[in-house]
């Protein structure tokens, strides 16, 4: 039987044939069929720098002024509201050598309202210890993110800003450093600097830190240390006698190639966002993906063309496009 032959038989039937694939289609929908699909799973762990050196005011929010923790929290609510639905969020902070944990990841479409709101309330005032000791803080938040229940992309906001400064001593050794493949340090502050103002713990301008007092306390401001808050002779007492914090971006750098991590500048949200989608997904899972509305798709369309006369249309075409006549000429 000739191709032809098979056409004929199918348009004599075509009706009965698309009806009868529809009825098998739909029975197939019900019966749930689904395929395995591996998925990528996001789940971040954001952590902010809350010791004193981040409310140099060197950066803008809406266009205006403002303080390095500003900048950053506006960051986040920005970044945490761009996320889809299924990505889970978890929020840290960083004062001294430790990062706590404020909470797990936890998906961010059911927990939205919460988690802006935890983040609305990260305050430098939080702080627990004078240091700011931010190469030594990556052990910790090694230590912290390998207790989780399940993987987690880290995204660390800070300056960078190391009290006390760095020397021989105090550089901590990173080579042993355990899972910071992948983890992003978000660079926070500008070149050209501020000064870090000194606040009591009603959140009251006393001055600005002077140059001698950030060789014994500087960067971040500790509740606890009420006696540091309140010691006169920290206080800046001329323009030229302020400390200027800049953003340790080269520190940055090295160490985030130290530790396989990368390194961006926190200036906007959209590079932010753009190097956030280039980091590796926390971990990979299989997932079932339902066949059942593409068998529906599939019997729907059955079902259309069971109401199209296909023969009706070849023979039309056929009718429409006649075999080309041969003239005279043509011999």
């Amino acid at each position: 039987m000739t191709n032809r032959q098979y056409f004929k038989k199918f348009t004599a039937h075509q009706d009965l044939l698309l009806l009868l694939a529809v009825l098998t289609l739909l029975l197939l929908a019900l019966l749930k069929p689904s395929v395995p699909v591996k998925r990528d799973i996001h789940s971040y762990f954001f952590i902010v720098d809350i010791t004193q050196s981040m409310n140099a005011a060197d950066m803008q929010v809406n266009g205006k002024p403002a303080s390095r923790l500003d900048h950053t929290k506006q960051l986040l609510h920005e970044t945490i509201s761009s996320l889809p639905c299924d990505t889970k969020v978890g929020l840290g902070m960083f004062s001294g050598v430790n990062v706590v944990t404020l909470y797990l990841p936890v998906e961010v479409c059911a927990n939205f309202s919460a988690i802006q709101d935890t983040l609305d309330h990260v305050d430098w005032r939080n702080a627990w210890t004078a240091d700011s000791r931010v190469r030594e803080s990556m052990l910790s938040t090694s230590r912290v993110v390998s207790n989780f229940p399940e993987p987690a992309q880290v995204v660390f906001f800070t300056d960078g800003e190391e009290a006390p400064k760095l020397h021989a001593f105090n550089t901590r050794d990173l080579s042993t450093l355990q899972n910071a493949d992948g983890w992003l340090l978000v660079g926070i502050g500008s070149d050209k600097g501020a000064a870090i103002p000194k606040y009591t713990e009603k959140n009251q301008l006393l001055g600005y830190w002077s140059h001698e007092s950030m060789q014994l306390a500087p960067g971040a401001a500790p509740i606890a240390a009420a006696g540091l808050l309140n010691r006169k002779k920290d206080i800046a007492e001329s323009v030229n006698d302020r400390y200027l914090s800049k953003l340790s971006e080269a520190s940055m750098q090295a160490m985030a190639k130290e530790i396989s991590a990368t390194y961006v500048r926190g200036d906007s949200f959209m590079t932010l966002q753009s190097t956030m989608k280039k980091q590796k997904p926390a971990r990979h899972e299989w997932t079932p993906w339902s066949l059942s509305s593409v068998l529906a798709g599939f019997a729907g369309l059955c079902l259309l063309l069971a109401y199209l006369p296909i023969s009706r249309f070849v023979k039309k075409d056929k009718a429409n496009n006649p075999p080309p006549a041969f003239t005279a000429a043509q011999f």
